[in-house]
């Protein structure tokens, strides 16, 4: 790994989105998926519970990133983290609280908790990857902001903002490479236009951000939604992981335990807005 002092802090809060270069090695990319692997058949939970993955959340990059980023030196770790191998979903979304209401708190002042993606392989020229919208982290309209393919090579970290509209599973043309084919329209190019993949397209995902209102919105947000409620009912972090943690500087908020004996919780299959 490299020092992480690279971090284009302007144009992430301009642009909604920025991407780090080199910040891992082919070594700890070749470790890291096959931990991926291996934790598709033995590991539910986070990242952090998981003892083969819970490096990226405990090495000190995503805390060097989000304390430039953010401009603040306490960055706060509230559950939110996943891995995929060769996932399929697709379409523009927001991942924030607030999504669709301009008036929300979410949309008050500057928006603090960020979303990371590692992406294993190579999306600098091969399909699969990341499309987001260029500057769409300043409004709920999810039609604002010109598509991109997010060019990661192996070892980058891409970060957007959790208001940044973005879309899994991008589609990357040889020709013309100026075109980035929005998400619905992935099936309509020949596959003699389309770059090929990278081997197995897997991806590990974290969201960190300061001890605000926005965190403290957000993970109410979360307690409404089964998918990852019923994720947390599976996660126990244990001395190790916080330990670890607490070595890389990341605050921890153990929702899996804040959610333990609350029947309430994960009542939503889907997005429902929070009041206000």
């Amino acid at each position: 790994m490299t020092a992480v002092n690279n971090v284009d802090v302007t144009g992430f809060w301009e642009n909604g989105w920025t991407i780090v270069r080199g910040v891992y090695s082919p070594d700890d990319v070749k470790r890291l998926r096959e931990a991926a692997h291996w934790s598709r058949k033995n590991f539910g939970g986070d990242l952090l519970a998981n003892p083969r993955m819970r490096e990226v959340l405990t090495d000190g990059n995503f805390v060097k990133i989000a304390r430039q980023i953010l401009g603040e030196d306490k960055i706060v770790y509230s559950g939110d983290s996943a891995f995929t191998v060769n996932g399929v979903q697709r379409g523009f979304h927001k991942d924030n609280a607030d999504r669709v209401d301009p008036n929300a708190p979410d949309w008050n002042g500057r928006y603090t908790i960020l979303r990371f993606g590692i992406y294993l392989q190579d999306h600098y020229r091969h399909t699969g990857g990341l499309n987001l919208r260029h500057q769409s982290h300043n409004t709920p309209d999810l039609n604002v902001g010109s598509n991109v393919y997010v060019r990661t090579r192996v070892g980058d970290v891409a970060v957007w903002s959790l208001r940044t509209t973005h879309s899994g599973n991008g589609t990357l043309l040889k020709f013309p490479k100026s075109k980035a084919p929005l998400p619905h329209e992935h099936d309509k190019f020949p596959n003699w236009r389309i770059a090929r993949k990278d081997g197995d397209r897997i991806a590990l995902f974290a969201a960190l951000g300061l001890d605000d209102a926005h965190m403290s919105r957000y993970v109410e947000y979360l307690k409404t939604r089964k998918y990852i409620c019923d994720i947390w009912r599976k996660t126990r972090y244990d001395l190790a992981a916080l330990s670890a943690a607490e070595q890389a500087g990341l605050l921890v908020r153990d929702v899996p335990t804040e959610i333990a004996n609350d029947p309430m919780v994960g009542q939503n299959a889907d997005y429902v807005a929070l009041p206000y």
